[in-house]
């Protein structure tokens, strides 16, 4: 019996990863509550349970969006947004830093990156992109092991009533080669709770060890699964609940080392406990999904949901039921949460999901045009309780997913069209080619996914270039794995290790209040304090603590205080120097700073001897500072002057400042007009004319988030909270009655600032871009940098001008007016890529657009000119026949051309090549056969012909071509042109 029920249990994970069918349902009942016990009752119960019942502090789900984690693309675990505190760097003065027990339902996707269940929705009856996970938390050894089973078992089996027959566990069985032994303890609580030795089953660190990454905080997990069989037959599992216990820490060189503080992280998913709950064999069958499927059925009528799955699912209609149903749930809880359909990372895959609901909505289910966008109510009245974001974005959902809908479909129909043509040009044995395919694809222009693209040519009965597409794939993939802006190398960092031993130490956090002692001159310049601090902690470039560093030697300064800023909340960080007391001509360089749970590390190179308890001096790059200083003000005054001019709806997904420029990402459902720009820009201005007070207080972060039209962004504050307020005092703007955060610019913000706007200067928005649906980057600089980017744009606004007047005099003959159009070319790129006012871009670039079709109208034009004077005088030379092969002085092959047309159009039944000698001996030609020419006989082939002789290229389709080449005997070429056309005509 015990080899019997391992091996059922050695297959539960992998069962479990594959997502189960739920066959074989027992007759007995799955729990003794009700089984119309909805989904949200069932959600609630389990917050209630830990809050009422064990004191846990319930914490809202985090946005889908990961918050400062690089590695996510979605958050796809409850434990995501505790990451600082199992990493030890949450920061001291947060509400964060001061959770004990918590528990919360967290909105997770797994859909790209490393959990990736997108091309499993729809196969089975349990996998989804967009799921809740149930959890609770333990931090800092608040409760453990014996705590979180007894709490989990008593929510199971008393609370929920799954009778506890149907109910396994497994634990970590050890691990010999990592020295790790088993986890007894979980194995004897279990035991103790009443579950029998048969059904408490041990494994190996694969299934029952829980690792955050290749490095950090990890632990054994013991793991709670529901038997469906119910005792009838072989058991057949599926995972509930994972309880992990950290207590290890994953260094760099994969050992273990004990963590200081342990910590408890369960998860548990709730679509699968509603299935247990409500009997179902299928998450599609609960509660969840129901109203969903109702619609879907009502909206595209289709037959009804039944459930089918693999061959059974004839048309695969029940696929595109699950696929639509969870697709439209992940679609609207992204988008509730600031996301929109993209070009690159999560936007993208949020592209691709809902363009694959598309594909199967219209292409299975046969819905109209539009029906997307009508579940998204739907998916508001199921889930919109438990997250209000949804009820409050419903309609920008809806209208977002409606024009992604229409944008793919119009996509689709041109896709179509494009591969016609392009078929049309292929030789009958000849291959797709890779490139087509590519440019069609969701990397390229369409934004067709590619196995459609592969579909669409299967039905044609053509092959596709697989081994082209193969490679424009992966170069597609190194592409995308390379940073888009090059950024500053990740340097030291202090680990969960490293944090922990300085709390055990006792080392208090440094105190980096120095960091705003600086102030305004009367003549305007700023003036920055230098700190005195000692030296805490020395750490080595590898990493490790050491007692002191040497000359040449690259180190990490842990300080008592500091007024360096350090990297955080979108600035970068300070730059400068440091001394040894009464030694200030030994100057240490230090290159950043960057805090950990509360520590500052300061990055230096060593130009001396330097160890623990010396007393050092510390003076910040003042131009570093002072520019980083206005770009933040600059950030602050812009998302106002955004806010003023495209109303409430604006909000901030993000910035960043540098002493360069500043970067700042707006969500609205529109870019910026072009006077909108102009307005935005004069709004800043004046508000820095005015040289208003920049006024900044720390006040509780509970007052502060009452404040109407107060601008924050999705980030962990300290309490207090550092409040910067434009030319109003924080008092007086915190008061809910003055409405002070709807009129200026009002946010909660640690960085520094200037004292008084007028220290900005200027500021000029010299960029813009959509880096997705509904979001704009702004790109601005300020001080000298304005005033030099409006120089530019006057500048260049001058030679426009001059364009625009030599245009219009008018060309001597071609080669002038050939010239002015590259001219306006040459110009509009320098317009494209210089630094000045993008509105003044935006205006100048549709004006040359305008003269650039004006020069080329005017080449068109003599170029025919040019073309119908020689089409006559070899009309007089060849006034009859099938064929003409001759020269002709031509100035280009765009004259060439035009007059081989006009041959042809006064002789159609004619087939013309045409050569015509230039310098240097070389040879343009063109050629365009008679319509009612042999089949054999085409314009390609006969082009080649020709090139060939010359050793030239060629290129274009059955009925024109054109080519060059280089010869000095251009009759021997002309007699090879005549020769092959006789031999096919």
């Amino acid at each position: 019996m015990a080899a019997s029920v391992a091996g059922v249990a050695g297959r539960l994970r992998r069962a479990f990863r594959r997502s189960p069918s739920w066959q074989g349902p027992s007759q007995r009942p799955l729990s003794t509550l009700a089984p119309a016990a909805r989904g949200s009752v069932v959600r609630g119960t389990f917050l209630s349970f830990f809050r009422d019942r064990h004191g846990h502090t319930l914490v809202p789900s985090a946005s889908v969006r990961p918050r400062g984690d690089p590695s996510l693309l979605f958050v796809n675990a409850g434990m995501n947004q505790f990451k600082p505190i199992f990493l030890g760097t949450v920061d001291p003065r947060s509400e964060m830093a001061g959770f004990r027990r918590v528990a919360n339902s967290q909105k997770c996707v797994r859909a790209g990156g490393r959990h990736n269940d997108l091309e499993d929705v729809g196969r089975d009856l349990s996998h989804h992109t967009f799921f809740e996970m149930l959890g609770n938390w333990a931090f800092g050894g608040e409760y453990f092991k014996e705590e979180a089973c007894s709490m989990a078992w008593e929510l199971l089996t008393r609370v929920y009533g799954i009778p506890e027959d149907r109910l396994w566990v497994s634990y970590f069985g050890g691990d010999p080669k990592a020295g790790l032994a088993p986890d007894l303890e979980s194995r004897d609580i279990w035991l103790s709770l009443g579950v029998p030795p048969n059904r408490v089953l041990s494994f190996g660190p694969q299934e029952n060890f829980w690792e955050m990454g290749n490095t950090g905080p990890c632990g054994p997990c013991t793991e709670i699964h529901y038997d469906l069989a119910g005792g009838v037959g072989a058991p057949q599992l599926v995972e509930l609940w994972n309880l992990v216990f950290m207590q290890h820490n994953r260094e760099a060189d994969g050992s273990l080392q004990p963590l200081p503080q342990r910590h408890v992280d369960t998860g548990m998913g709730l679509e699968r406990l509603v299935a247990v709950l409500q009997g179902r064999r299928s998450t599609y069958d609960t509660d969840l999904f129901s109203p969903l499927l109702h619609a879907i059925c009502q909206g595209s009528g289709a037959p009804p949901y039944s459930g089918r799955v693999g061959a059974a699912d004839e048309g695969r209609v029940d696929t595109a039921y699950r696929v639509v149903a969870d697709h439209i749930r992940t679609v609207s809880i992204c988008m509730a949460d600031g996301m929109a359909p993209g070009m690159s990372g999560a936007p993208l895959v949020l592209r691709r999901i809902l363009r694959r609901a598309v594909r199967f909505s219209t292409e299975v289910l046969r819905a109209p045009p539009g029906f997307l966008s009508s579940l998204v109510p739907v998916v508001v009245e199921t889930l919109g309780d438990a997250y209000p974001e949804l009820q409050r974005s419903s309609a920008q959902i809806s209208s977002l997913v409606s024009e992604d809908e229409a944008t793919f479909l119009a996509s689709l129909e041109r896709g179509r069209r494009i591969i016609d043509r392009t078929l049309q040009r292929l030789r009958p044995s000849e291959m797709f080619p890779a490139e087509v395919a590519w440019s069609l694809s969701l990397s390229g222009d369409l934004g067709l996914p590619l196995d459609l693209v592969e579909l669409m040519l299967e039905e044609k009965g053509v092959q596709l270039d697989s081994k082209g597409l193969e490679r424009l794939v992966q170069e597609e993939a190194q592409r995308r794995a390379q940073p888009a802006e090059p950024g500053r190398e990740q340097g030291l960092r202090l680990g969960a290790r490293e944090l922990g031993e300085l709390r055990l130490r006792g080392v208090p956090p440094t105190d980096d209040s120095p960091k705003y002692s600086y102030s305004l001159q009367p003549g305007g310049s700023y003036e920055f304090a230098t700190c005195e601090a000692r030296v805490l902690q020395l750490y080595s470039e590898a990493g490790a603590a050491v007692a002191c560093v040497g000359a040449g030697q690259r180190c990490g300064l842990l300080l008592d205080r500091t007024n360096f800023y350090a990297e955080q909340g979108g600035q970068t960080s300070d730059r400068g120097y440091l001394v040894r007391a009464g030694q200030s001509d030994v100057l240490f360089p230090v290159a950043r700073a960057q805090v950990c749970g509360g520590f500052v590390l300061h990055e230096a190179v060593a130009t001396g001897r330097l160890q623990m308890g010396d007393l050092v001096e510390l003076h910040l790059d003042t131009a570093w500072r002072l520019a980083c200083m206005e770009k933040h003000t600059a950030t602050h005054l812009l998302n106002w002057a955004v806010r003023k001019t495209r109303g409430p709806d604006t909000e901030q997904r993000g910035s960043h400042v540098s002493p360069e420029r500043l970067r700042f990402d707006v969500a609205m459902k529109t870019p910026l007009t072009l006077e909108q720009l102009r307005t935005v820009e004069t709004a800043v201005q004046e508000a820095i004319k005015r040289d208003e007070t920049v006024y900044t207080e720390e006040v509780p972060l509970e007052l502060a988030s009452r404040v109407p039209g107060l601008r924050s962004v999705d980030e962990v504050y300290p309490d207090p909270v550092r409040v910067v307020s434009m030319g109003v005092p924080v008092a007086q703007a915190m008061d809910p009655t003055s409405q002070a955060a709807l009129r200026t610019s009002v946010e909660l913000c640690c960085g520094t600032h200037l004292l008084r706007t007028g220290s900005l200067r200027d500021l000029v928005i010299v960029g813009e871009r959509q880096l997705s649906k509904g979001t704009t980057r702004l790109l601005a600089v300020t001080g000298e940098q304005a005033q030099q980017a409006r120089e530019v744009g006057q500048g260049l606004a001058q030679e426009v001008e001059a364009a625009a007047e030599r245009l219009s005099q008018g060309s001597r003959d071609l080669a002038e007016a050939r010239r002015l159009s590259k001219d306006i070319g040459r110009l509009t790129e320098t317009v494209d890529s210089a630094v000045m006012p993008q509105w003044q871009r935006r205006e100048l670039q549709a004006t040359l657009k305008v003269l650039q079709r004006r020069a080329n109208t005017a080449i068109r034009k003599r170029e025919l000119r040019q073309a119908t004077l020689a089409s006559q005088k070899l009309l007089k030379r060849h006034p009859q026949g099938r064929l003409i092969v001759d020269t002709v002085s031509a100035e280009s092959l765009s004259v060439l051309t035009k007059v081989v047309r006009r041959l042809c159009d006064q002789l159609p039944g004619t087939s013309v090549l045409l050569l015509s000698p230039q310098a240097a001996d070389s040879v343009l030609f063109a050629c365009q056969v008679a319509q009612g020419a042999a089949p054999n006989f085409s314009a390609e082939t006969w082009a080649l012909a020709v090139s060939s002789h010359m050793g030239g290229k060629s290129w274009g389709s059955r009925v024109t071509a054109q080519g060059t080449g280089s010869t000095a005997d251009p009759e021997a070429a002309l007699g090879a042109a005549r020769a092959y056309a006789l031999s096919h005509l």
